[in-house]
């Protein structure tokens, strides 16, 4: 499986993903998925994208297998 490293603007999106992890669990990622469809129905498209990469991160985190260069 081949998954892109998700783009991170700042460490408040790995915060956010780390407070969903803890309030959902597995169903984090449908959680920032649920919020970022609420901010494009807005029309908010900045923070749509960013509930969207946050989505990613959480993907990227919940999968067991390494994915990319272990240093």
């Amino acid at each position: 499986m081949q998954l892109p490293a998700p783009f991170l603007a700042d460490r408040t999106a790995v915060e956010d993903a780390h407070m969903l992890i803890d309030q959902h669990g597995e169903e984090a990622g449908f959680a920032a998925a649920a919020r970022a469809e609420q901010y494009r129905v807005l029309g908010n498209h900045v923070h749509f994208a960013r509930w969207r990469q946050i989505e990613r991160l959480i993907t990227y985190l919940s999968v067991e297998t390494i994915l990319d260069t272990v240093h």
